[in-house]
């Protein structure tokens, strides 16, 4: 009989940010059956128990964490929880992200400009605010953000969704440059067109199953997350 196959995240502790459907459930999957263990947030509370379920079914364990990003207390907290259980972070998953509408640049309201830069990029500021000490402390830290291409096109009506993630690369990249000389690597990861509720919203004529299942992508999120991987600073395209 031959051996199980090695697993490739196994003993590692990973938070997953958005993980109660599309990318980040799919990447709680892979990374379960990888052998990580998880800490998973998301709004609603269902939608991580049917993760958690997937995570269970593939071998795996996670704690659940719900509440919204923009509650940057709770940020805080769960790197509190993080500290005293491990003292480390192994690898962060900031894939969290809301689209706001789409429309003429000047005509956002306020308020939607500002949630969406709430959650894409001040909310993905205080996960590296809380969970950079902890990532310093793993032996082979890992931190991947999910971007998107319109941060670096023009995409008319985008503008607050591409306007965030120009800034999130921004700031990451800045991040990047500051670990340099420490065991820990913070890079982006662009997924490209994927089948989620995100892309959906975006182009409602669509047909989604033209498109690639959020599974597809997430082995390119082991890949970042592997001890072994050295890249700091890039935007990888899945």
């Amino acid at each position: 009989m031959s051996p199980p196959a090695a697993k490739r995240l196994d003993g590692r502790i990973a938070v997953i940010t958005g993980a109660s459907r599309g990318i980040g459930a799919a990447v709680a999957r892979r990374f379960a059956a990888e052998g990580a263990e998880l800490y998973l947030t998301a709004r609603t509370s269902g939608g991580l128990e049917e993760t958690d379920d997937a995570v269970r079914a593939a071998g795996g364990h996670a704690t659940l964490v719900p509440f919204d990003l923009t509650d940057y207390a709770a940020i805080d907290r769960l790197g509190g929880v993080i500290a005293e259980r491990h003292g480390r972070l192994d690898i962060l998953v900031g894939n969290a992200g809301t689209l706001g509408s789409l429309r003429p640049m000047g005509h956002f309201p306020p308020d939607e400009w500002e949630r969406v830069f709430a959650v894409n990029v001040t909310a993905n500021w205080r996960l590296i605010r809380s969970f950079d000490a902890l990532l310093r402390a793993a032996p082979a830290g890992r931190a991947i953000f999910v971007t998107s291409g319109v941060a670096r096109g023009v995409f008319p009506y985008y503008g607050a969704y591409a306007a965030s993630k120009a800034a999130l690369e921004r700031m990451v990249r800045t991040w990047a440059g500051e670990i340099t000389k420490t065991r820990l690597r913070a890079n982006l990861l662009d997924p490209g067109v994927v089948r989620t509720a995100m892309r959906a919203l975006a182009m409602p004529g669509e047909d989604p199953m033209t498109l690639p299942h959020p599974d597809q992508i997430a082995p390119a999120f082991v890949d970042l997350a592997l001890a072994g991987d050295d890249l700091n600073g890039a935007v990888v395209n899945a």
